[in-house]
C-alpha cells in the first residue's frame, strides 16, 4: 500500500491539522486579546479574523455576525471567571466567605475591565452555563448565610444586592481617573454590602432546620400576617423539625 498523503483540508490548502483545531475558540482568544490591549473599537471581524489565522468570511461563519463573536467573548469572560473562583464548601465563617467572593470579582474585574465591561454592560445569554454556574455558587454562599440565620433579606433579594454592588464598584471604579481611584471606596461598598444582606448577630443560634424552626416558633407571636389557624398550624410543622433533631 503506498504511503498516504499528508494530511490536508477539503479544499487542499495544506493546512495541518493542529493549524486546524478548535478555530470557533482560536478566533474567541484572539478577540479577547485584542480587546484587552486596544479596546473594544479594534476588535472588528478582520481585524479578529487576522489575529486567528483566518479570513474574514470565517467569522460569520462560526458566529452569525460581530455582536454574535462578541457575546462568544463576553462568555469566554464568565468561563474565566468561574475558574478563577475558589469554592470552599463549608466555610468556617459565612460573612467572611461572603467578602472574599465579592472581592474576587471586583478583583477581576480590575485585572480585566474591557472584558468586566464587555461582559456587564452588554452581558450574554441568561442560560449561558458559565454564567449559571457563577450564579450557583453565588447562591451556595447566600444559601449557607440563610441557613446560620446571618441572612437579613430574602434569598433572591441578596443575590441582587450583591451582584449590584460589585458591579458598580467595579464601573464606577473604571471610570475615575487614575488620580481619584481611592481603595477605600471598594472597602466601603463591600461594608455596606455585608450591612445590608447580613444582621450582626445569627438569628438563629444554632445551624440547621432545628435551629431555624426555633427561631421562627418563638417569634411568632408578633407577627399578624397568618391567622390563629394557620399559626397553629404552622406551630405544630416547627415544633415537629425541631423534635425530630432532637431524636436524631
Amino acid at each position: 500500500m503506498p504511503p498516504r498523503p499528508p494530511s490536508t483540508t477539503a479544499a487542499g490548502s495544506g493546512t495541518t491539522a493542529s493549524e486546524r483545531e478548535q478555530p470557533r475558540q482560536r478566533v474567541i482568544e484572539a478577540a479577547a486579546d485584542l480587546l484587552a490591549r486596544e479596546g473594544r473599537d479594534a476588535v472588528t471581524t478582520r481585524a479578529v479574523a487576522v489575529a486567528a489565522g483566518l479570513q474574514p468570511p470565517a467569522i460569520y461563519r462560526l458566529f452569525g455576525d460581530k455582536d454574535g463573536l462578541l457575546e462568544a467573548v463576553a462568555e469566554h469572560g464568565f468561563a474565566r471567571f468561574l475558574a478563577a473562583k475558589h469554592v470552599e464548601t463549608e466555610p468556617r465563617d459565612p460573612i467572611e466567605d461572603l467578602r472574599a467572593g465579592w472581592d474576587l470579582a471586583v478583583e477581576f474585574g480590575l485585572d480585566n475591565p474591557a472584558l468586566y465591561s464587555l461582559m456587564y454592560s452588554e452581558p450574554t445569554e441568561p442560560a449561558s452555563a458559565a454564567f449559571q454556574a457563577g450564579m450557583e455558587i453565588l447562591k451556595g454562599r447566600i444559601r449557607r448565610l440563610a441557613a446560620g440565620g446571618w441572612l437579613r433579606v430574602d434569598e433572591e433579594l441578596a443575590a441582587m444586592i450583591i451582584h449590584a454592588t460589585g458591579r458598580g464598584a467595579v464601573l464606577t471604579w473604571l471610570s475615575l481617573p487614575e488620580d481619584r481611584r481611592d481603595p477605600a471606596l471598594l472597602t466601603a461598598l463591600r461594608e455596606s454590602m455585608v450591612t445590608a444582606v447580613t444582621n450582626q448577630e445569627p438569628a438563629v443560634r444554632r445551624a440547621g432546620p432545628a435551629g431555624a424552626a426555633r427561631a421562627l416558633r418563638a417569634a411568632l407571636p408578633d407577627q399578624t400576617t397568618l391567622s390563629a389557624s394557620e399559626q397553629q398550624l404552622l406551630r405544630e410543622w416547627l415544633d415537629r423539625l425541631a423534635s425530630d433533631s432532637r431524636q436524631a
